[in-house]
């Protein structure tokens, strides 16, 4: 099936021939549903902190951070805006000339509001030799938008999200990448440096890299702070094959193999690279303006203080065990396990081995925001491969549609995953772990595709907050909705909390 050619191909990626034998064998068994026990809830895996305990886990984040341990900033940038502009696409090649849809009158009605208008009007003047009101006035709609999606003016159908104008201020707009240059200096900073590392595709990669030697000295004058910021690419050896519908390798038009990005899982190889004691995940289109940033701030502030708590008594519980724990002390200990890290032994003797393999493994708490409809995964308690029952962030993908119990969990979660990560991802003696190690291979998502109008699977890998931290102990914690403002297309830049 794979010839000489296709091997010569497949080693350029870093890919192995096992790699490609064994996603083709997973297009034709494809991946089982997870099996689940519940949804979790507050006071059933999900803690919601009152207000004295918030101000003691902020304090006890803020003295690890003096203890000058290295914290970095994680940041998924690689996503293309082009989905933000579906509706504008449709807009600019349709048969109309003036909006008809809600989408495209809210659009054109409320433009002054954007935090690009500035940037698209002097666009429309250099193209057109007008500006917006005017060409709006003339019945030009269509060169407005056509002057914000496409290359010879703002380009914005084809940038990445993280370079767009999200946020209006005095002296300025400002990009996406730029508040998170922020709020690494309000969280994340330690001992007056902020380490921020961007995942970036590479056609984007200088664009990104000239952008923040533009704007980072700004913040760090700012904040009296050095920045270290990073990038890096997803690796080709973590795309995919392509299939076709009947399993075989799907070929471009030369005979070579298609092989299509993994996912954000691939992402896990780009985290496990990071120098870090802690490390922040969030996406890049999830921020605010400087107004609402205190919210955000303090609740970042108490998800790391959860974690750098359970982290020291776990530390301590593992070095408890090297030492040689008595009955009682292995009783407190499991205790820990169960109750804190909410994993469920299942009826496994919860021996030392047992203990120590459930304690020394990377650690994440996980941001959770009450469920009001949003697209994205959810939090359960999940059976492991090794009978055990933790807590996972499932995809609707991973669940199985035809079990009415399961779906009935899953339509009726309390709460939902906004990618609200912190990770403690080095060990009790200070090693890093290995995170590919913990990843549930048996998590990965097969979807539909095209090409050139033929029908293709595409293969992904288990997402990076679902199966690649499958076999991490796992923390939910409750926080406000506030903190949770994702732009999905251009019009959610006009929800107030983008205003």
């Amino acid at each position: 099936m794979l010839s000489q050619q296709d091997l010569k191909q497949i080693a350029q990626k870093g890919i192995t021939q096992q790699q490609i034998e064994n996603q083709l064998h997973e297009f034709t068994t494809g991946f089982p549903f997870l099996k689940l026990e519940a949804a979790a809830g507050i006071g059933r895996g999900i803690i919601a902190p009152q207000d004295a305990e918030r101000k003691q886990l902020v304090e006890a984040w803020e003295a690890y951070k003096a203890e000058g341990k290295r914290v970095v900033k994680f940041v998924p940038a690689s996503g293309a805006a082009s989905r933000m502009f579906k509706d504008m696409f449709a807009f600019v090649d349709s048969d109309h000339d003036a909006p008809e849809t809600g989408f495209e009158k809210k659009y054109f009605d409320n433009i002054g509001n954007f935090a690009f208008y500035d940037a698209l009007d002097a666009a429309c003047q250099k193209n057109e030799g007008k500006g917006i009101k005017q060409l709006m006035a003339d019945g030009n709609y269509k060169a407005v938008a056509a002057n914000m999606l496409k290359a010879e003016g703002l380009n914005y159908g084809q940038l990445p999200k993280g370079l767009l104008l999200f946020h209006k201020y005095d002296d300025g707009s400002r990009t996406p990448m730029e508040e998170h240059l922020e709020e690494g200096a309000l969280y994340a900073a330690s001992r007056g440096e902020a380490h921020v590392h961007f995942t970036v595709s590479h056609e984007h990669m200088e664009l990104f890299k000239a952008k923040v030697a533009e704007k980072a000295d700004t913040f760090a004058t700012k904040y009296g702070i050095k920045y270290d910021i990073t990038f890096s690419e997803q690796k080709p050896s973590t795309d995919t094959v392509a299939a076709n519908p009947d399993n075989t390798p799907f070929r471009n038009e030369d005979g070579s193999l298609l092989f299509r990005p993994g996912g954000h899982g691939a992402l896990i190889e780009n985290l496990n690279e990071i120098d870090a004691d802690v490390i922040f995940i969030k996406n890049i289109d999830n921020v605010v303006p400087d107004r609402l940033k205190p919210e955000t701030v303090e609740w970042k502030q108490v998800i790391a203080g959860v974690l750098v708590s359970l982290q020291k008594q776990a530390f301590e519980y593992l070095r408890l065990l090297d030492a040689g724990a008595t009955d009682a002390q292995l009783a407190e200990i499991a205790e820990f396990v169960s109750q804190k890290l909410c994993t469920d032994a299942k009826g496994q003797k919860a021996d030392a081995d047992y203990l120590r393999k459930k304690l020394n493994r990377p650690m994440r708490v996980c941001g959770v925001v009450k469920n009001v409809g949003e697209p994205g995964g959810g939090p359960f308690l999940t059976y492991n491969q090794d009978g055990t029952v933790s807590l996972q962030i499932l995809e609707s993908s991973q669940i199985d549609t035809h079990n009415e119990e399961y779906m009935k969990m899953f339509t009726q979660g309390t709460h939902f995953n906004p990618v609200d990560l912190v990770c403690a991802v080095k060990d009790y003696q200070g090693k890093p772990f290995n995170l590919p190690d913990f990843v549930d291979k048996t998590t990965g998502f097969i979807s539909s595709k095209s090409k050139a109008g033929k029908e293709l699977k595409a293969l992904e890998l288990p997402g990076l907050w679902n199966g690649a931290m499958s076999d991490w102990s796992t923390v939910f914690v409750e926080v406000p909705l506030g903190t949770f403002n994702p732009v999905k297309t251009v019009n959610d830049l006009l929800r107030e909390q983008h205003q």
